[in-house]
């Protein structure tokens, strides 16, 4: 691989992390959100249509011509992965569990 190859991947892998935190914070707050809502199946499939629409047109175009450029935006899609879950659990480890609220209510 080439030096001009790694700077067209480069963008590829930043563009990855990108569409990994789209992703995945999206999920979270849409856990967080349609946990407490009446109409959490509306909430749910509404967020899981909208998020695999932006990270498939996301790849796409990222990927477009190139296994390298596809790969690196993988690549930084499973990097944002790691660090959203990583948060998340310490954001988890913080707050009162979900179960004991409901309980709590009942």
């Amino acid at each position: 691989m080439e030096m001009n190859d790694v700077i067209i991947v480069i963008p590829a892998l930043f563009a990855g992390i990108v569409l990994g935190v789209v992703f995945f914070g999206g999920l979270w707050y849409t856990v967080r959100v349609g946990l407490r809502s009446s109409k959490a199946g509306l909430i749910f499939t509404g967020s899981l249509i909208l998020r695999m629409l932006i990270i498939l047109l996301g790849f796409y175009y990222i990927g477009a011509n190139s296994w390298q450029k596809m790969l690196a935006c993988l690549v930084g899609f499973l990097i944002a992965r790691v660090v959203i879950t990583r948060y998340t659990h310490k954001q988890k480890s913080l707050e009162t569990p979900i179960i004991n609220q409901m309980s709590d209510e009942t």
